[in-house]
């Protein structure tokens, strides 16, 4: 995870290390009689297939994941792969040998490409960076000036393998593109910072009510709705009660209870049900403040950052867009989970 290695280097780092593969350990190790096809002559080398599988599998932090495969026809008895979006998992079935945080991270890393440059090392920004117009992946090259100095900069990687035609060069000096990251890095924890300072502010003095970006103020007025509506609730089960003896007492008649009875039923049931969303949109703020304040902290951590590095770029940054004018847009992470400003 922390090297960034994609499922071929990680393959040949296992290959060279002797390390036996799933089937080689069953076989040599558990002295398991498992049988696998796909391995002719003992030959328990790893394959990057192998690899994918078992950085994707979520069995490793606790959970079980069933339904991938069903029976097509109970005619054919032909098996098909069902939709990822269909399978059925259950979390915490068994204890996790992975820390789910370090599991997530790797997920994000595999949608990353991380081929590597010629010199076998990875590039700090590979996979981040993308043409603005083209949408398509950013390309390393080197150029040396009159004087004879190297410079390393980023070219469209349409521009540059298919067509001059089809976009334009979108050109980014390495040594500039560092210099902004970093200075936006920088901006955003002061910018957290400083949210954190105010918003604890808000909670010494109450004033939630005012207060236009909190999510501490509506899960504050959610609190008050709910406990308005488990009054209403309280009061009309009250007048079904009073109705009920009013019936008895013969001061209504059946048809009259029946029908009054069942209204409130309805009233009561309308304001469950409308208790029941203000509890999901209480979890899901709830969810965000915890969100948030992992987000201030993963920013704080950096406080004192003077230089960028694959962990940091890969840990808060999504991707970055690099436009012709050489300007640069930064889509953090966090963009899409936090919710601070509700104008």
């Amino acid at each position: 995870m922390n090297e960034g290695l994609g499922n071929l280097s990680i393959c040949h780092r296992l290959n060279d290390m002797g390390i036996l593969n799933p089937t080689g350990y069953k076989k040599k190790k558990l002295n398991q009689n498992y049988n696998n096809f796909s391995i002719i002559q003992e030959d328990y080398s790893w394959s990057p297939s192998t690899v994918r599988n078992i950085l994707k599998n979520d069995i490793y932090i606790g959970n079980i994941t069933q339904g991938k495969r069903r029976v097509k026809s109970y005619k054919l008895h032909k098996i098909e792969q069902v939709p990822e979006d269909e399978w059925i998992t259950v979390e915490n079935m068994h204890e996790a040998i992975i820390d789910k945080e370090i599991f997530v991270k790797a997920q994000e890393l595999r949608k990353i490409d991380t081929r590597v440059e010629n010199t076998g090392k990875l590039s700090m920004w590979a996979g981040v960076l993308k043409c603005a117009d083209c949408k398509r992946a950013m390309h390393k090259k080197y150029c040396k000036n009159k004087s004879g100095t190297v410079y390393e900069y980023y070219i469209c990687g349409t521009y540059r393998k298919k067509s001059n035609k089809l976009c334009t060069k979108h050109t980014v000096k390495v040594e500039e593109l560092e210099k902004a990251v970093l200075e936006a890095i920088k901006l955003h924890i002061e910018l957290f910072i400083n949210i954190e300072k105010l918003l604890k502010q808000f909670e010494n003095t109450g004033d939630y009510r005012n207060n236009h970006w909190s999510i501490g103020a509506r899960t504050f007025e959610i609190k008050n709705i709910k406990q308005s509506k488990e009054k209403e609730i309280e009061k009309l089960n009250n007048l079904k009660r009073y109705l009920y003896e009013d019936w008895k007492n013969k001061y209504i008649t059946k048809e009259e209870y029946l029908e009054y009875k069942q209204k409130y039923e309805q009233d009561i049931r309308k304001i469950e049900e409308s208790i029941i969303n203000l509890n999901e949109h209480k979890e899901k703020q709830e969810e965000k403040i915890s969100q948030n304040s992992l987000w201030i902290e993963n920013f704080k951590l950096h406080k004192n950052i003077t230089e960028l590095d694959r962990d940091i770029i890969t840990e808060l940054i999504d991707y970055i867009e690099v436009h012709e004018n050489k300007k640069i847009t930064i889509h953090f992470k966090f963009m899409n989970e936090l919710d601070l400003i509700n104008s």
